[in-house]
Order: structure tokens, then C-alpha cells, then sequence
């Protein structure tokens, strides 16, 4: 009898560890086998009628989640799945087979009391039908119906908590600073947020407590992300927030520990002897859930941290797709996505096999339970009944999974609690300046006259890095325009982000109308200035939206500033107008266009003080021209400061200053510092055809 349980024992293991294998070494093909003809098929799609049509989120979500999905939760899934319907099927059948065993005693013993004229008013296939087809509803769908009912409602929860969640999400990147998507891989972004949102979801929202945590953990680490210095980014290693939260963690807080409990309660009853061996087993078990945890989240951090990769790859092939059909380079993009993904498997694989470890280890384990309960039985038989020992041993059967599922939940929990270990760093980082100053007394209309003061400023991107301003002292005027120019890395642009404390001061003050701006909230500082970028930025909705987001001006004062922005003959022939739909990023309009879209927003803004940062390098000379002519009509009485790519678009301005390895070499009008031809702007000058 030991040896045929022992038999048992082993058969029972090696099929669910080569089960599972199979299960999870076939879904890791199916991931790379989709992974590769995604990325080929859509480096192969029509530029026209996929990528104008397309966004390009959908594209990377299509990528990012679904891939993973395939990657971490099928398997698991499909497992779980069948064992769940297995369990489920035959909860609902057995209760509905209770349920109409007394129901159809309760209807026979009434039908047998009925009296005759019972029988003779009502027909014989009425209350055979009654017996038959009621009955039949009770057994099949009665329990169909019940079991969709409950994850309906569930689900419908769900959905509000993951409704309200993303628009929480949507308000906060919102404000994110502008800097950090300048130097902020996509796929770290993606990584981050994308898998962690459908995360908390889908999964944690199952248990009121899982979802009020994971509510507190996701708002935690969106305030602190979202407000997180430059610099943090320039060091923080690539990888993305992975964690599972499920009804799990329910079952196992509180079910799973009652009914091994109970289990081993009933077992022991049976056979006294038995309570010797719980503790030497329970050793065990945890001296294998441990070694396996060690192990497990260290490898769970490093497949988290290969997965980034892929994500940033694959939002570079989506940005740069024409570029990439234009040189037939295919091939070599679809080839280096396999190279990332490999080395993700890399990563992935061992997890699986560990996996497995932990599958094995604890069948054995299991069956040691039955083992000794078996064994115990037999060498009792003479004192034990025979009902005893069938409960004894029906009982370490069916406590065996349930222990296995016990310290895998556990360690799962314990893998992936990493999620929460990286919020909770996040949380801790330091942050920037507040946003707004409760005791402020900041006057509303302030700048009134927009002047500008440097006060032998410094600035470096980040600690331990060099000086990238080094004592720069100058003053604007209100209403002086004042052109910057410089070598590339002499500090130009490094001077605007300072402007809107997008990097910090590491010594000296700028001093706006008498305010030094280190002294304020950043949402009045930042909502005080405008700036025109090199880059023009446009969001997914409406014309009118783009311009105006927050809904603060009137159409008449729309059409205005499209007017002098001249884009009023251009939108005028649009079918809808100033409610034009505007695709991401602008893509429906040319670079001309929105730069022209971006003028006329600072135009409605109507600051004291306007940055253009190299607003004209990428656009025509036609467009440079009628940003120029309306800048110096309509921001006549405005401070401008202008970084400028193109020397003749300042030749007017009233001073100009020369920046050189961070530090200002000339700052004087543009007509003195040409009369020297040994000046570094006259230099500048000859080199661009201007002298």
C-alpha cells in the first residue's frame, strides 16, 4: 500500500510540473510569436490609412498590454480557470441538487395531499411539467444564472473605481512638467503607469480593502512622481512598478488559513498520531516558501527592468516609422526588438523554472501529509474503524492543494509586494517646490510691468554635475525684447527652464517685478509666463480645446487671436470650424500650422512676459515671418525674451545677449556689437551672412 502511494505521490507531481511546464514554455512562444508579427505588421502598415487614422497610444497599448497579457496572465489563468470552473461548476450543481431535492419533496408531499378536485380542474401535463421543466430550471440554469449574476456585479464596481481612478491619473499627468517627457524614455513612462493601471484596475478592486489600498498606493505614487525634481529622472534605473493584487489575498487572509485549520484538526482527531509530524511539515513548508521567495523577487525586479526595453524600443519604431520605411530598415528594427525580447525571456525563463522548483518541492511536501496519514492509518487498524480512516486520508488529499496554494499565495505576495517597496521609494523622493502657497499674497495682476532681473544666477541640472549657468547678472526692462544667442550647450535653453523653475537655482535669485520667484507657488509662477517652444505641442480634441483648455475666453476673442495669429482664413474653411478635431500631436496639421496654433494660445494668455524658445527653427521662412510680424505688433508692450536659431529674427530686438559656457560674454544692442568686429555676436553674424 506505501509503495502504491508513493506511486501515486510521484505521478501526481511529475504530471503537474510537465503540465504546467508545457503550459507556460507554449504561452512564452505565443508571446514571442505575436511580439515579432505585430511589430512587423505594423512597421509594414500604410502610412496613410493606418498611422493618420491610428493613435498612437492604442498602438502601444495594443503592444504593452496585451503582449504582457499574454505573457504573465494567461497561463496563470488558464490554470486557474479550469480548476475555478471545476470547483464552481460542482459548488452550484451540488447546491442546486440539494436545493431540488427538497423542493421536489416539498412538491410531491403537497401534490399527494392535494384532494381530488385538485385533479380533476387542473391537466396532467401541467403538473408534470411543474415536476419536470420547473425542476430541470432549478438544476441548470438557476445555477448559470447565479454565477454570472455575482461577477456582473462585481464587475460593475469595478468599473467605477477604474473609471474614477484613470481620470485621477489623466488630472495629475496633466501637470506634469514639460521637462520631463523631454528626458523621459516612453517606455519608461508606459512601463510605469500602463500595466500598473490595468493592475489595480482589474485585480484589486475585487475586495473593498484591496481597492481602498490600492486607491491610497496609486494616488501616493502619482503625487509623488508627478512632482518629482528633473534630476531624479536623469539617475533613476529603468524599470516598471509590477504587482498582483487579487481576490487572492482575500482567500488567503481569510479562508485559506480556516480550512487548513480545520483540515488538519479532523486529520489529527483521526489519528492522534498524527499531530507529531504537523510541525516538522509546517518547518518544511516554509524553510521551501522562503528559499523560493528569495529568489523570486529578485527575479521578479530583474524581468521588470528588461520589459522596459521593449517598450521604449517599440515607441521609437511607432514615432519614427517613416523614417524607418524611408531607408527599408526594417528588418534591422524588427531584429533588434527580437534581441530585447530575448533578453527579456532571459529574465522571464528563470522565473518560470523557479516556478516549477516551487511546484515540485511542494508536491513532495503535500504528499508527505498523505504519506503519514496513510501510514498512520495502517499501523493503527487495529484500534481505528474504517470510517475514521477513510476520513483521515480523504482529508490529507484534499488538504494537500490546499496548503500548496497557501505558501504560493504567499509567495506571491511576497514577489510582488516589490510594487508597493517601489511606491513607497517614490513616495519618499524628494519633490519639487509647492504647487500653490496657502498664505500667498501675490497680486493678482502681477507681473504688471514684466521686469526681469538675473542676480549672478547659477544653475546646475542636478547635484554632482557641473554648472550649466555660472553667475549670470543681467536686467530686462518691462517691454524690452531681448534675443539670446549661443553656441550649442552655452546655456541658452537652460535659462528658460530656470525661468519656470523647471530646474532649480543652485545659487543667486531672478527677481520678476520685485518678486523673487524662488519665493512663490509654482502654479502662479508658472501660469504668469508663456512660452512658445521649438516644438510645437498639441493635444488629442478639439481647436478650440488646444487653444483655450480651461475655458476662459470667449469665440470673439478666439477668432481674434487666430486672426493675428493668421489662422483665421485657414480655420474659417474647416467644416467645423474652432470645434476642428485635432488628432495626437497635431498630426493632421502641418509644423507651420501648429506653431501658428501655439502663438495664437500665448495670444490669449496675455502675460507680461514671453519666452520663445527657437519658436521659428522648424518652420518655413514664411511662417517665421508672420510669427516675427506679429510678435512685434502684438506683444509690443510685452518683455520678450527670444533664443533665437536664426540670427536676422532679433537683428531689431533692443539687446541682445551672448552666452558662452554658461556665462554671458556680451549683452548690449545688436548695432554696437556689430560696429565690433572682434565681439563674438559680429562673429555670429558674418558666419550667417548677416555682415
Amino acid at each position: 500500500m506505501l509503495l502504491l502511494l508513493l506511486l501515486l505521490c510521484l505521478t501526481t507531481v511529475l504530471s503537474t510540473f510537465l503540465s504546467t511546464l508545457f503550459l507556460y514554455i507554449g504561452a512564452l512562444e505565443a508571446s514571442r510569436t505575436l511580439h515579432k508579427t505585430l511589430l512587423r505588421r505594423v512597421l509594414h502598415a500604410p502610412l496613410t490609412s493606418f498611422f493618420d487614422i491610428t493613435p498612437v497610444g492604442r498602438v502601444l497599448n495594443r503592444f504593452s498590454k496585451d503582449i504582457d497579457t499574454t505573457d504573465s496572465d494567461l497561463p496563470a489563468t488558464l490554470r486557474a480557470w479550469i480548476l475555478s470552473l471545476y470547483l464552481s461548476v460542482l459548488t452550484l450543481v451540488m447546491g442546486s441538487i440539494q436545493a431540488t431535492l427538497i423542493l421536489h419533496r416539498r412538491l410531491l408531499e403537497g401534490i399527494l395531499r392535494s384532494g381530488m378536485t385538485f385533479f380533476d380542474t387542473t391537466p396532467r401535463g401541467r403538473i408534470i411539467a411543474r415536476f419536470s421543466n420547473d425542476i430541470n430550471t432549478l438544476d441548470y440554469s438557476l445555477p448559470m444564472n447565479i454565477k454570472n449574476f455575482i461577477p456582473t456585479v462585481l464587475r460593475f464596481g469595478t468599473l467605477r473605481a477604474a473609471r474614477r481612478m484613470h481620470a485621477t491619473l489623466l488630472q495629475a499627468v496633466l501637470r506634469l512638467p514639460l521637462a520631463f517627457f523631454d528626458i523621459t524614455p516612453t517606455g519608461r513612462i508606459l512601463g510605469r503607469f500602463s500595466k500598473d493601471i490595468d493592475v489595480m484596475d482589474n485585480e484589486l478592486p475585487d475586495t473593498l480593502g484591496t481597492w481602498r489600498a490600492a486607491k491610497h498606493l496609486h494616488a501616493t505614487l502619482l503625487q509623488a512622481v508627478l512632482r518629482l525634481p528633473i534630476a531624479f529622472f536623469d539617475i533613476t534605473p529603468t524599470g516598471r512598478i509590477l504587482g498582483r493584487f487579487s481576490k487572492d489575498v482575500d482567500i488567503l487572509d481569510n479562508t485559506l488559513p480556516i480550512t487548513v485549520v480545520a483540515t488538519l484538526v479532523v486529520i489529527s482527531i483521526s489519528t492522534p498520531i498524527f499531530a507529531a509530524v504537523i510541525v516538522p511539515i509546517g518547518i518544511l513548508y516554509y524553510a521551501v516558501q522562503r528559499f523560493y521567495v528569495a529568489t523570486s523577487r529578485q527575479l521578479k525586479r530583474l524581468e521588470s527592468v528588461s520589459r522596459s526595453p521593449i517598450y521604449s524600443h517599440f515607441g521609437e519604431t511607432i514615432q519614427g516609422v517613416q523614417t524607418i520605411r524611408a531607408y527599408s530598415v526594417q528588418d534591422r528594427f524588427i531584429l533588434e526588438s527580437d534581441e530585447k525580447v530575448d533578453g527579456n525571456q532571459l529574465c522571464y525563463c528563470p522565473s518560470i523554472i523557479a516556478n516549477r522548483w516551487l511546484a515540485v518541492r511542494l508536491e513532495m511536501v503535500g504528499n508527505l501529509i498523505i504519506l503519514f496519514a496513510a501510514l498512520f492509518a495502517v499501523l493503527g487498524r487495529e484500534t481505528m474503524n474504517a470510517g475514521l480512516v477513510g476520513l483521515s486520508v480523504s482529508y490529507a488529499l484534499q488538504i494537500t492543494q490546499t496548503l500548496n496554494w497557501l505558501v504560493r499565495m504567499t509567495s506571491d505576495v511576497e514577489t510582488n509586494i516589490v510594487a508597493v517597496e517601489r511606491i513607497k521609494e517614490y513616495g519618499e523622493t524628494k519633490q519639487e517646490a509647492a504647487w500653490e502657497l496657502p498664505n500667498s499674497t501675490l497680486p493678482r495682476d502681477w507681473p504688471e510691468q514684466g521686469m526681469v532681473e538675473f542676480r549672478d544666477f547659477q544653475v546646475r541640472y542636478r547635484e554632482g554635475l557641473e554648472l550649466v549657468l555660472r553667475g549670470i547678472s543681467f536686467t530686462v526692462n518691462g517691454g524690452e525684447k531681448v534675443g539670446i544667442v549661443g553656441r550649442t550647450g552655452a546655456g541658452k535653453s537652460s535659462l528658460t527652464l530656470a525661468l519656470f523653475r523647471i530646474i532649480e537655482s543652485a545659487g543667486g535669485s531672478i527677481v520678476i517685478d520685485g518678486q523673487d520667484i524662488s519665493q512663490l507657488g509654482l502654479h502662479a509662477l508658472r501660469s504668469r509666463l508663456t512660452i512658445i517652444p521649438q516644438d510645437p505641442v498639441l493635444f488629442s480634441g478639439t481647436l478650440r480645446i488646444n487653444l483655450d483648455p480651461f475655458n476662459a475666453q470667449s469665440d470673439d476673442d478666439i477668432w481674434k487671436a487666430l486672426e493675428h495669429a493668421h489662422l483665421k482664413t485657414f480655420v474659417k474653411g474647416l467644416t467645423a470650424g474652432i470645434n476642428h478635431e485635432v488628432t495626437e500631436g497635431g498630426e493632421n496639421l502641418s509644423v507651420g500650422q501648429r506653431q501658428l496654433i501655439c502663438l495664437a494660445r500665448a495670444l490669449l494668455r496675455k502675460t507680461k512676459v514671453l519666452i520663445l524658445d527657437e519658436a521659428t527653427a522648424a518652420v518655413d521662412l514664411e511662417t517665421d515671418d508672420l510669427i516675427q510680424r506679429t510678435i512685434r505688433t502684438e506683444f509690443k508692450d510685452c518683455t520678450v525674451l527670444t533664443i533665437a536659431h536664426r540670427l536676422n529674427t532679433i537683428m531689431d530686438s533692443d539687446k541682445v545677449i551672448v552666452l558662452d559656457k554658461g556665462q554671458i560674454v556680451e549683452f548690449a544692442p545688436p548695432a554696437e556689437l556689430l560696429q565690433s568686429k572682434n565681439s563674438a555676436f559680429y562673429s555670429m553674424a558674418k558666419d550667417a551672412g548677416l555682415v
